[in-house]
C-alpha cells in the first residue's frame, strides 16, 4: 500500500471513528444503565474489600441487555463458566501438585477447547469466558504464593463476578425496555421514511442544498448501524414478547434495511450535484417502494423479477439490488405479528452449530489461539516478569477468525488500551490519586471513565474499543484497594498488550494466514449449503413438529450467518496490501449474495407456517424442482469456495413449463426459480473475484 493510500485510509477511519461516536437511538439510555450499575457494584465491592475489582467492573459491560431475562440468564451463564473454570483450575492444581509444566500443558489445552467453543457454538462468549478465567487464575499460581491464599482469591472471584452481574441485572430490571416492539417499529419506520425523503427530494431534482438537508438523516441512521435495532429484535424474541405487526424474518430483514441505509448514504453524500431524466426516473421509484414499505404493505414483485446482478455497478444500482432483495422476501398479511416467524428465541438454537465441531477451519482456530496464548505464557515466565501477564488475556479477548477481523480488534485493543491505560490510566494515577480522599471523588472518576467507555461500546463499528477502553482503565486502577502510586504496573500491563499483539499478528497473519474475504466465502458456502438442507427437508413427514424444530435451527442459522457477513464485510477495510480494494469489491459482492439466498429461504421457509399452503410440501412436481434444486445449489456452494461457478440451467430442468403457470403453484414456482437464477448469477460473479 502506498504512501496516498494508506493517508486515505487513516483520514477515512478518523472520520468513521468521529461518526461512530455521534448519538444513536437508546445510546444515551444504554450508557446511563450501565453507569449506574458501575456505581453501585464499585460501591459495595469496596465496602466489603473484594480482589478482582478490576475484573469485576469489566464484567459488567458483557451482561446482556437486550431484556432483563436475557441479563438474568447470560449473568447466570458467566457466572456458571466461571465456576467451572475456577474447578478446572483447582482441579489441574490438585492433581499435578501445581507442576509447572502441567500447567503450560492445562493452557494449551483450555485455550484450544475454547477457540473451537468460540468458532463452533451458537454462544462464543462461553469459550472466551472460560478460557479467559482460566488463564487469568492459573497464572496466579505463578506468584508462589501460599497456596491458602491462592485458593482463596480463586473462590473470591466468583463473589466479586456475582456482586457485578447483580447490580447490572438488577438495572436492567429497573429501567430496561418495556415495550420493545413499538420501539423496533417505530425505528424500522423512522428509517422508510427518511430513504423516502431523500429520494424524493433527488425525484424532484432539488438543489445541492436540500439534497444534502435529505441526506444526513439517512446517514445518520447508517452510522447508528444494526446494533440498536436487533437489540430490541432479541428483546422480543428472548422475552416472547407481542410482536405487533412485525414481518415473517424480521431480523434478515432490518440486516437488509442496513444495507440500503448505507449505500443510499453513500449514494447521496456523493451525488449532490448530479441530475437527469433518468436519476430522477429511478430515485421517485425508489421513494416510491419506500413509502410503501413504511406500513410493510409490500408491493406486487412480479415487475421485480427481471433484475439481474451483472447491472449492479453504480451506487444507485447498488441501492435497487438492495431493495429488490428485500421486496422479494414474502409478507403475507396473515403473518404478520405472529412470534414464530417474526423472532426465535435463542433457547431453540442448538448449542453447537450443525457440522461445525469437526470442520479444519474450527479446529486450525482453537490451534491458533492455543499457540498464541501459550507462547505468550511461556514468555512472561521466562523472563520473570509477571506484570506482562495482561499477553495471555489480550489473546483470550482478542481472538478472531480471519486476518482482517484480527487486525481490526488487534487496532481497537491497542487504541483502546493506550485510551483507557496510558491516558486515562496513567493520567489518574500521575494527577488525580494523589488528591483524592474520599470515595466520592472516586465514584465520579470511575463513573465518567464508566460512562466515556460505554457510550463508546454503544457505537456500530467501534464498540469494541469502548470494552478495551474500560478493561484497561480497570486494569490499572484497581491494582489493589488503596489507590496505586506507581507508574510501573501500568507500564507493565500495556508492555504485556504488545507482547500479545506481536505474537497473534507473527501467528495469525504470517505463519497461518486466513484472509477475510476467504472466511466470508466460507460463512456464505454455508448459507448456501443450508438452504440446500431446508430444501430437502421439506417433504411431508408424519412428525411436523420435528420438522419445525430443525427447520427453525436452519432459520436461526442463516440469520446469524448473514449479520456476521455484514459486520466482517466492515473489517475488510483493515486488509491491507496492493489488492485490498478487489477484497473490498469481493467483501461487497458476497453480503450481496448471502442476501439474495436469505430471501430464497424465507420464500421457502415461509410456507411451513400456512396452514392454506400445506399442499406445497406434498405437492409432487414442487418437491422434485426443491430436490433439483438442492443439488445445484450445494454445486454453487462448492463452487463459491473454490472459486468457480456451474453453467446454469434453464428453468424447465428444475420445474415443467406448465407449473410456472398454475394458478395454485405458479407465483410460488416463479418466485423460487426467479431468486436462484438470481443467486446463480452471484455465484458466477464471485468465480471471477479474488
Amino acid at each position: 500500500m502506498d504512501d496516498t493510500s494508506l493517508l486515505g485510509t487513516i483520514k477515512s477511519l478518523r472520520r468513521k471513528l468521529w461518526e461512530d461516536l455521534q448519538p444513536t437511538p437508546e445510546r444515551l439510555n444504554s450508557s446511563l444503565r450501565i453507569l449506574l450499575a458501575t456505581i453501585i457494584a464499585l460501591i459495595l465491592m469496596l465496602v466489603w474489600q473484594m480482589p478482582s475489582i478490576y475484573l469485576g467492573m469489566y464484567f459488567i459491560f458483557l451482561v446482556g441487555r437486550d431484556s432483563p431475562t436475557v441479563s438474568l440468564r447470560s449473568g447466570l451463564i458467566s457466572l456458571l463458566t466461571v465456576t467451572i473454570a475456577i474447578a478446572c483450575e483447582l482441579g489441574v492444581v490438585i492433581i499435578s501438585d501445581s507442576d509447572p509444566m502441567i500447567r503450560v500443558l492445562s493452557v494449551a489445552v483450555v485455550t484450544f477447547v475454547a477457540g473451537v467453543l468460540v468458532a463452533s457454538t451458537n454462544f462464543p462468549v462461553l469459550g472466551s469466558t472460560w478460557g479467559l478465567i482460566f488463564c487469568i487464575v492459573i497464572g496466579n499460581w505463578d506468584s508462589h504464593a501460599p497456596a491458602d491464599k491462592l485458593v482463596k482469591g480463586s473462590l473470591w472471584l466468583i463473589a466479586t463476578l456475582s456482586v457485578s452481574v447483580g447490580c447490572a441485572v438488577l438495572v436492567e430490571y429497573l429501567f430496561g425496555d418495556r415495550d420493545p416492539a413499538k420501539k423496533l417499529e417505530a425505528q424500522r419506520k423512522m428509517r422508510y421514511q427518511a430513504l423516502e425523503k431523500m429520494f424524493t427530494v433527488y425525484a424532484q431534482g432539488g438543489s445541492p442544498e436540500e439534497r444534502s438537508a435529505a441526506v444526513l438523516p439517512v446517514s445518520r441512521f447508517a452510522i447508528a448501524g444494526t446494533n440498536g435495532m436487533l437489540e430490541l429484535y432479541n428483546k422480543i424474541a428472548e422475552r416472547d414478547l407481542d410482536a405487533g405487526t412485525l414481518p415473517p424474518g424480521t431480523r434478515l430483514r432490518l440486516t437488509m434495511l442496513s444495507q440500503i441505509l448505507d449505500v443510499s448514504a453513500a449514494f447521496g453524500l456523493q451525488n449532490t450535484k448530479e441530475d437527469s431524466p433518468e436519476l430522477r426516473r429511478r430515485c421517485a421509484i425508489i421513494a416510491t417502494q419506500c413509502h410503501e414499505l413504511i406500513p410493510i404493505a409490500i408491493p406486487k414483485i412480479e415487475s421485480h423479477l427481471q433484475f439481474m446482478p451483472e447491472n449492479c455497478v453504480t451506487l444507485l444500482d447498488r441501492v435497487e439490488a438492495a431493495l429488490h432483495a428485500l421486496l422479494t422476501m414474502p409478507t403475507d398479511a396473515s403473518q404478520l405479528g405472529n412470534k414464530e416467524l417474526v423472532a426465535m428465541p435463542a433457547r431453540k438454537a442448538p448449542f453447537f452449530i450443525p457440522g461445525a465441531v469437526g470442520r479444519i477451519d474450527t479446529i486450525a482456530f482453537g490451534l491458533k489461539i492455543s499457540l498464541c496464548a501459550t507462547l505468550c505464557y511461556i514468555v512472561y515466565n521466562a523472563v520473570d516478569w509477571p506484570g506482562i501477564s495482561t499477553a495471555v488475556t489480550t489473546v483470550m479477548v482478542t481472538g478472531l477468525s480471519s486476518s482482517g477481523a484480527i487486525k481490526q480488534r488487534l487496532f481497537f485493543r491497542l487504541l483502546g488500551s493506550i485510551i483507557g491505560g496510558l491516558i486515562l490510566g496513567l493520567g489518574a494515577i500521575s494527577l488525580l490519586f494523589p488528591h483524592m480522599d474520599s470515595v466520592t471523588s472516586l465514584v465520579v472518576l470511575i463513573g465518567f471513565v464508566a460512562f466515556i467507555s460505554a457510550w463508546t461500546a454503544g457505537g456500530p463499528r467501534f464498540n469494541y474499543i469502548g470494552l478495551q477502553m474500560a478493561f484497561s482503565f480497570y486494569l490499572v486502577a484497581f491494582e489493589d484497594f488503596s489507590a496505586p502510586t506507581e507508574l510501573a504496573p501500568a507500564r507493565d500491563r500495556f508492555i504485556g498488550i504488545l507482547v500479545a499483539l506481536l505474537i497473534m499478528w507473527f501467528v495469525f497473519d504470517q505463519i497461518w494466514p486466513v484472509r477475510t474475504v476467504t472466511v466470508m466465502r466460507q460463512g456464505l458456502a454455508g448459507i448456501l449449503k443450508t438452504v440446500a438442507s431446508f430444501l430437502r427437508l421439506i417433504e411431508p413427514r408424519r412428525d411436523q413438529k420435528d420438522l419445525l424444530l430443525q427447520a427453525d435451527a436452519l432459520r436461526d442459522q442463516v440469520g446469524k450467518t448473514v449479520v456476521a457477513l455484514r459486520s466482517m464485510n466492515d473489517a475488510v477495510d483493515y486488509e491491507f496490501g496492493v489488492d485490498r480494494e478487489q477484497h473490498v469489491h469481493t467483501g461487497e459482492m458476497i453480503l450481496r449474495t448471502s442476501l439474495t439466498a436469505g430471501t430464497l429461504f424465507w420464500n421457502q421457509f415461509a410456507v411451513l407456517y400456512n396452514e392454506d399452503d400445506r399442499d406445497f410440501l406434498t405437492e409432487p412436481d414442487l418437491i422434485e424442482m426443491r430436490r433439483r434444486l438442492a443439488e445445484y445449489i450445494d454445486g454453487l456452494a462448492d463452487g463459491v469456495v473454490n472459486k468457480t461457478a456451474p453453467a446454469m440451467v434453464p428453468a424447465d430442468a428444475f420445474l415443467i413449463p406448465a407449473m410456472l403457470n398454475d394458478p395454485r403453484y405458479g407465483e410460488y414456482s416463479r418466485n423460487t426459480i426467479a431468486r436462484f437464477e438470481e443467486l446463480h448469477s452471484y455465484a458466477v460473479m464471485l468465480s471471477r473475484e479474488v
